[in-house]
Parts: structure tokens; sequence; C-alpha cells
């Protein structure tokens, strides 16, 4: 299973500024992604929330560093 992994060092305000936006972004599209695909589910709860946490964390400008990491299971989609 290919594993891939990007860090963001946040070490200005500037980067901390990225950071915030990109978060927000993603939270935006997961939320927009919920409410249309996977209402109510368990699973988009937990998700949102998770990206709720993160988001809300980086409202602060603060050092630090932002990973991603993005693991490649084998075989394909369900239909």
């Amino acid at each position: 299973m290919p594993h891939y992994e990007a860090s963001f060092e946040i070490d200005s305000k500037t980067d901390s500024y990225a950071a915030r936006r990109m978060l927000e972004q993603v939270y935006d599209t997961i939320r927009e992604e919920s409410r249309s695909v996977r209402e109510g589910t368990d699973d988009a709860d937990e998700l949102l929330e998770a990206f709720r946490t993160l988001r809300d964390a980086a409202k602060q400008p603060t050092p630090g560093r932002l990973t991603i990491s993005y693991e490649q299971y084998d075989g394909g989609f369900e239909d």
C-alpha cells in the first residue's frame, strides 16, 4: 500500500494564515459533500467533526507543522 506524506512548517503569521485558509476550504468542501451525499451517516459526522477541530485549531496564529498523509489502497471504488 503506497503512502505519501507532505509536511508544512508554519513559522510565520503568513504561513499560519495559509494553513488556516486551506483547512477552512477543506472543511467547507467536506461539509458540502456530506450534505449532498452522506448526510446523517456516522462516518460523515465523524469526518466533519475531525476537520472542524483542525479548522478551529488553526484559527490561532501559532507556529507548528501541518502534515498531510495519503494512503493508497489496492483495488478500486465500489459502485
